[in-house]
């Protein structure tokens, strides 16, 4: 082996080279040898060789052949119009109309395990930051890992995606829990996992539903996108808890949230509770760019304001894609395709994101379209999750000066629609 080639094989470690083709994989040594390519090129060529097999977008071959028709014979010459055209297509609205999705069978395989958890899972929700407008969220783990493969979720960032863990002790700890008796809490399930799809499994919507009965100055949300709400049609369900459903088009379900319930299945189960008087709300997490996405979304808005009232609703949110570092490379090593990563990726309080011109688009038609929701004794709280505060303004018309202005409107707003009372 040459000093070129040990250069080389250095440069591939911890990159996805081997999750290439092997096709690809001779390509890119050819041309690394050829041009001479230094260690980060032959890093940045790799990963978007691998963007490009995700995103359904050919293949990187294709992109260095066009340029070499044209005898760019130079190194940087020709680095530099792959680049041109990668960042070309995270800058364009995606097309789902030839995208070919990531099959997998209708019923994924878990493992299910149930085990003594030192401390209990409750604590701020894990995306709070003060770069952004946040709600405070305590965030209650009942759970962890998810059934869903939702290509955009960053739980699998942090668990074993096909090991479903339950605490043992889980039942006893909420027993324990010692609360303010004299604050009102707003407390969400669904964050390491999803709140409906594993039912009353070991006992957890037992322990929750005691739990909500046992602490009436606690708001207990279950936020989900199953429509296994079984329990709660045969249950008699505190007047504290909502249950919350995260919406998206049909196109973004079928494409980037394999195996969770259609759009209709999570819309009619909705009705079905409410038709029940239990409180429900919807969350718009990730509104996603697409081509067509603005009218696909502002149908289901109406569809929304059809079927039910505001007096049913206790809230409804807007976000988009953020992503970490870590989520990306995680996504990057899945055996799937999808089109969640071919965003522009711009700077967002640390994290990548849309263009905020794209994030006014989305944030301000879908709250406008919204408003017979927006006035009198019944009106719907809404808001948007891990924005800039600066960004209220521009979509609401309004902001909050602080974050705990957010929480106690949100609190206030939550606590009368559920006919409570309002605990600072």
């Amino acid at each position: 082996m040459n000093n070129y080639e040990q250069k080389f094989a250095k440069a591939i470690e911890n990159t996805f080279f081997k999750k290439l083709s092997l096709g690809e994989q001779e390509f890119i040594k050819k041309k690394a040898i050829e041009f001479n390519f230094s260690h980060q090129d032959i890093k940045q060529t790799v990963d978007i060789a691998r963007d490009l097999t995700l995103w359904d977008e050919g293949s990187i071959m294709d992109i260095f052949s066009e340029y070499e028709l044209h005898t760019l014979r130079e190194k940087k010459t020709i680095l530099q119009k792959v680049k041109k055209d990668y960042e070309a297509l995270k800058t364009k609205a995606n097309s789902y109309k030839d995208f070919t999705p990531h099959i997998q069978s209708s019923e994924q395989k878990f493992t299910f395990k149930v085990q003594e958890k030192e401390g209990f899972g409750l604590g701020l929700c894990p995306v709070a930051s003060e770069k952004t407008r946040c709600c405070n969220l305590l965030t209650l783990d009942a759970v962890e890992s998810c059934g869903f493969d939702c290509s955009y979720c960053s739980i699998q960032s942090f668990y074993n995606q096909n090991t479903i863990t339950f605490d043992k002790g889980f039942a006893d700890k909420l027993k324990n829990l010692k609360l303010d008796k004299n604050k009102t809490y707003h407390i969400g399930t669904g964050q390491s996992s999803d709140s409906l799809m594993f039912g009353n499994r070991e006992g957890v919507l037992d322990a929750l539903f005691n739990f909500a009965k046992n602490n009436p100055n606690v708001i207990l949300e279950f936020k989900t996108k199953s429509d296994n709400i079984k329990y709660f049609l045969e249950n008699d369900v505190p007047k504290n808890i909502i249950v919350t459903w995260s919406l998206n088009t049909q196109t973004i379900i079928d494409n980037e949230e394999h195996l969770t319930a259609s759009l209709e299945k999570r819309i009619n189960s909705a009705r079905k509770l409410a038709d029940k008087d239990i409180k429900v709300g919807f969350h718009f997490h990730p509104i996603v760019e697409y081509e067509g996405y603005l009218d696909e979304y502002q149908r289901v808005y109406e569809k929304l304001l059809v079927q039910f009232h505001s007096y049913e609703v206790v809230l409804v949110s807007f976000g988009t894609l953020t992503f970490i570092k870590p989520v990306i490379k995680q996504l990057r090593g899945r055996d799937f395709k999808t089109k969640i990563t071919q965003i522009p990726h711009i700077d967002a309080s640390g994290k990548t994101s849309y263009p905020e011109s794209t994030k006014i688009d989305m944030f301000k038609s879908a709250y406008e379209a919204f408003k017979p929701w927006q006035s009198g004794k019944n009106k719907v709280f809404f808001y948007m999750c891990m924005e800039p505060h600066e960004l209220w303004q521009k979509c609401f018309g309004y902001n909050y000066f602080t974050n705990n202005d957010f929480e106690k409107a949100m609190l206030n707003a939550y606590a009368k629609k559920l006919d409570m009372e309002f605990l600072i």
